[in-house]
């Protein structure tokens, strides 16, 4: 219900009420109703009149035009009352609390809180039922685990039982090999030991006889100028005095010749040779081997296609090797069937099948040795089997394997000319090294020690394999310790690291056995060796084995180490 008052016109427009009233045309709490009644100024502000009009009137200074209004009578006793009655009824309406808005209300929050706890309880129930079952289920596989494990221990050792049985008599069998082999090669060592002391005292005895001799022609002659000399004065002294400083100087000459000469036969007794001589031997049999058989072969298409049916049956056979003795020498005898058939083949592609044979070999011990050191106890037992038994196999077989290792087999540093005497191009001493390119791009360092490597442990091996009758000098044994002193006597190969690779290899070979074989005199070597690879090389720092690279670095410690267990061995 709402109350409204008649407006009164005002007389002047400038009189103005400017307090407000509340949108009922009450006043609001914070103000208070005028006592008594309106006068004519009060009751010229009506309700009505806006914000914008009262503004404008304030900031233009000059009343607006009204239009005038009747003048409104002032409110009686009753009236204001009345108005303070209902305004005390409005006021008592907006502040009353009514009991069930607030019971409701309290009602949604305790069924909320509630709710909320039963919804908690819901999920730790189902948390702990989760966890009880990955409980249950982790307990499960821990005991399928425990059951799995005793089982795989179980049969763990009694495979290693069957192992352990099977090593002890493979070194059985080793053992007796080992002995039979050792005995034969002191007693082979021993007359070639007794030849060469022989040999030596005769030429000594010879040497001493002549010296004499020649002393005492010498001191005759020297009788007579001194006789000379006493007649001929100062004049003749100094010019003896130069005679004899000649013929000091012709005396030297003359037993530094000798010495050569001694030394020569003696190596020449011994089957002994430089390994310039070696290189060149090498070198000159894989050019014949390539302008001769080689090309012939390949020009002609009957042979070639033997040639090739060769070539197919060898390459299989040499991938088959195993360790075990019937099936190196069940391969051995087939390998041999087919390069030296009942037949025998022509000259030619009997040499060009050698040659393929070879480099099959070769090739098996670049991949194979390379990935596991074991492999190459077959392969080198193989190709002992066949130097022994093919005819010109081990000049071949020496040959490729300079082809395909450069002068390490040997050792010799690659001579600045070629084996006839022409001067080498890049390209042709770079292979002559041995070192293998592809698309103009050379091996690195390191893959070639590791080929490198690989191919000599075959042939150290080869020299200590057990053979019935004794292979071609460059495949015996005295050719390990000849290997060692010609690496030692060269300061240019063991600052390599591919030297420092290569005794490694050989003294993990063969190291032990040459310590039993020769003894004191082999420690005295290895004492050298073991100086170089921690002083230097020669005795003076700076210059250790295998130089400053990381691979000779690397092959250096291994040398020290394989040494080291060398001399602590019994």
């Amino acid at each position: 219900m709402r109350y409204g008052l008649p407006r009164s016109p005002s007389p002047s427009p400038v009189r103005r009420y400017t307090r407000r009233t509340s949108g009922f045309g009450v006043y609001s709490d914070s103000e208070s109703e005028p006592e008594g009644p309106l006068t004519d100024e009060e009751a010229g502000s009506s309700p009505g009149t806006s914000s914008s009009d009262s503004d404008c009137f304030e900031s233009d200074g000059e009343p607006p035009i009204t239009s005038p209004q009747p003048k409104r009578e002032p409110r009686s006793p009753a009236e204001r009352r009345h108005i303070e009655e209902t305004v005390a009824s409005i006021r008592l309406r907006a502040r009353h609390h009514d009991p069930y808005e607030e019971w409701e209300k309290q009602t949604c929050r305790d069924a909320l809180r509630t709710a909320r706890k039963e919804q908690t309880q819901m999920l730790l129930q189902t948390y702990e039922e989760h966890a009880q079952r990955r409980s249950n289920d982790l307990q499960m596989l821990t005991h399928m685990h425990e059951q799995q494990v005793t089982e795989v221990q179980t049969l763990l050792s009694a495979l290693k039982i069957k192992q352990q049985k099977h090593i002890n008599q493979q070194k059985m069998r080793w053992n007796e090999q080992d002995k039979v082999l050792k005995e034969r090669i002191e007693g082979v060592i021993r007359r070639e030991e007794e030849k060469a002391r022989e040999i030596l005292e005769a030429e000594r005895k010879k040497r001493q006889e002549e010296e004499r001799k020649r002393k005492e022609e010498e001191q005759g002659r020297q009788a007579e100028e001194e006789k000379k000399r006493e007649e001929e004065g100062k004049r003749r002294k100094q010019r003896e005095a130069e005679e004899a400083e000649k013929r000091a100087k012709e005396e030297v000459e003359r037993e530094k010749r000798a010495r050569l000469e001694a030394e020569e036969q003696g190596r020449n007794l011994l089957g002994m040779t430089l390994p310039e001589e070696d290189w060149i031997h090498a070198r000159e049999m894989l050019k014949n081997i390539k302008a001769g058989p080689m090309k012939t072969v390949k020009g002609d298409r009957s042979l070639k296609s033997q040639w090739s049916g060769i070539r197919r049956q060898i390459t299989p056979k040499i991938g088959q090797l195993t360790q075990d003795k019937i099936t190196i020498a069940r391969i051995s005898g087939q390998i041999f069937e087919v390069v030296h058939p009942p037949q025998p083949l022509p000259q030619d592609l009997y040499l060009a099948s050698l040659s393929s044979l070879a480099k099959a070999i070769l090739l098996q011990a670049e991949t194979e040795v390379t990935a596991e050191k074991k492999s190459a106890i077959p392969l080198a037992l193989v190709t002992a089997n066949l130097l022994e038994r093919l005819p010109t196999f081990p000049d071949v077989f020496f040959a490729k394997l300079v082809q395909r290792s450069g002068g390490w087999p040997v050792p010799n540093v690659i001579p600045s000319t070629d084996s006839d005497g022409t001067a080498w191009d890049t390209a042709e001493r770079t292979k002559a090294m041995g070192y293998r390119t592809s698309n103009t791009d050379q091996e690195s360092l390191g893959e070639y020690v590791m080929r490198v490597s690989g191919i000599m442990r075959v042939y150290f091996l080869i020299l200590a394999a057990p053979v019935s009758t004794p292979l071609d000098s460059m495949f015996q044994l005295p050719r390990f310790w000849t290997y060692f002193v010609r690496m030692m006597g060269d300061e240019r190969l063991l600052e390599s690291p591919v030297a420092a690779q290569l005794l490694h290899a050989a003294l993990d070979v063969g190291g032990m056995e040459a310590k039993n074989i020769w003894g004191h005199q082999w420690i005295k070597l290895l004492e050298l060796l073991y100086e170089a690879a921690t002083v230097g090389i020669g005795g003076s720092g700076g210059k250790l084995l295998g130089g400053q690279t990381p691979e000779g670095k690397a092959a250096c410690v291994r040398v020290q180490l394989e040494i080291e267990n060398i001399i602590r061995s019994p």
